[in-house]
């Protein structure tokens, strides 16, 4: 009797905790979507309203109609599936090179990886600027998909690494006696058996890009080539704050990653687990 009551009161502690966290990480985004239909009038009226008395859809017309945001959602599209797909191309080469093959050098190659995850960004800005500058990619989106590219591949490489390192090597030594290639074996037997940790990784890569702000602000200076971010930045001016029409921006930048979750969050959870313990 005393182990079921110790059982509910683990089970009892265990929903308010869970319950408490989903609050907590919720509430945030809970907040950008309530003010996104509270009145320009309403938003720092007190008391406190944490449901919009008069909801309006004023921000969102505001946005969508009068603002190039549909421009920088289109953008920011671009960048982030290209420079995803680039990073998953060349993680799942590296991945698969570091997890079958031993050659000198490859403990200081993986430390190098977990190395550039510690770098601070910032003291990079002026020798990127200067070299795509050089290159003529100032302005415009290219600069941003090869950046987002560079700085994913390593951690992706490394998360590519331990899904390989999941699968027996004997599955591909027998397609290569049926008579494929390396590369044939790797595309027909090892690729589609990692398949979550190709959407783990992808989206990894994918969410990295969409919500970059920093480099899009240092090299892109004409409003046409903007991404979503640096155009939710510029309801930011110089004596006041949109807040309703960021929050409308917010809330639609929002979308296309609670859309991408939903539809592969089991594949993206196994994906993750199976990194962390076979990485």
């Amino acid at each position: 009797m005393r182990a079921i009551r110790q059982a509910r009161l683990h089970a009892v502690m265990k929903a308010c905790g869970l319950s408490f966290f989903f609050v907590f990480v919720s509430f945030p985004i809970y907040w950008m979507v309530v003010t996104s239909f509270t009145p320009e009038d309403e938003l720092f009226s007190f008391p406190l309203r944490y449901v919009p008395v008069h909801p309006t859809f004023a921000h969102y017309e505001t946005t969508l109609l009068r603002t190039r945001i549909p421009q920088y959602f289109l953008n920011s599209m671009a960048v982030a599936c290209v420079a995803s797909g680039l990073t998953l191309s060349i993680a799942v080469l590296g991945g698969y090179a570091l997890a079958r093959y031993r050659f000198r050098g490859k403990q200081p190659t993986i430390l190098l990886f977990l190395a550039t995850q510690m770098m601070p960004v910032v003291v990079l800005i002026v020798p990127l600027f200067i070299v795509f500058r050089t290159l003529g990619l100032i302005n415009t989106l290219s600069s941003l998909m090869v950046v987002y590219t560079v700085f994913n591949v390593p951690f992706c490489t490394m998360m590519m690494q331990g899904f390989f390192e999941g699968l027996p090597p004997e599955l591909e030594e027998a397609a290569m006696v049926d008579g494929c290639t390396r590369l044939g074996a790797i595309l027909r037997v090892a690729v589609p058996l990692t398949r979550p940790g190709l959407i783990a990784t992808f989206l990894f890569a994918f969410i990295g890009a969409w919500n970059e702000l920093l480099f899009a602000v240092m090299f892109l200076n004409t409003e046409a080539r903007f991404t979503l971010p640096v155009g939710l930045y510029m309801f930011v001016s110089k004596y006041d704050i949109h807040w309703g029409r960021m929050m409308a921006g917010a809330t639609i930048a929002l979308i296309p990653a609670l859309l991408v979750f939903g539809f592969v969050q089991r594949y993206m959870v196994k994906g993750l687990a199976l990194g962390a313990v076979k990485g």
